[in-house]
């Protein structure tokens, strides 16, 4: 599924954040703009190139604390050879300017590792300012994520 880097997101009207360790989540429509980093397909070109030391990292460990529009089926990395292609079923949403978050697939660190794609600058500073301490202590019912609003509706199991 391919979307131009920093185009306007508009897969899902909705974001919806899972709890990992349950059965529970909440749902809401933002207020916030949505741009969409790093979701390739075979055929499209993308940039490439190098990233800040420590940056793949931190985009991993965020991706292991926030669960969010997890799917049923599973999205093949289509870059790579069938039998070699890494799934992922989710994404993740960093937050940029007041107002905008980034919407990324799961597979966007693989993206990066395996294929050199390079996010956009202001993208790589959005992760690399998220306090990931604060987000990996986050847990149910709040979510690792600022922009929640108040009203989202929970489901509580």
């Amino acid at each position: 599924m391919f979307y131009e880097d920093l185009s306007a997101y508009t897969y899902r009207d909705e974001d919806t954040f899972d709890d990992r360790e349950s059965f529970r989540g909440l749902s809401y429509r933002p207020a916030y703009t949505r741009l969409n980093v790093g979701w390739l397909e075979a055929g499209k070109p993308y940039p490439t190139g190098p990233v800040p030391a420590g940056f793949l990292d931190k985009l991993r460990a965020l991706q292991e604390v926030q669960w969010m529009n997890v799917c049923l089926g599973f999205h093949d990395c289509d870059l790579c050879p069938a039998e070699q292609a890494p799934q992922g079923n989710g994404e993740i949403r960093i937050p940029g300017e007041p107002g905008t978050a980034y919407a990324a697939p799961f597979l966007i660190t693989h993206y990066i590792a395996a294929h050199g794609y390079q996010p956009p600058p202001a993208f790589i500073t959005a992760v690399l300012a998220v306090d990931l301490p604060t987000w990996s202590a986050t847990h149910w019912p709040d979510v690792p994520f600022p922009w929640v609003p108040p009203d989202a509706e929970r489901l509580l199991e």
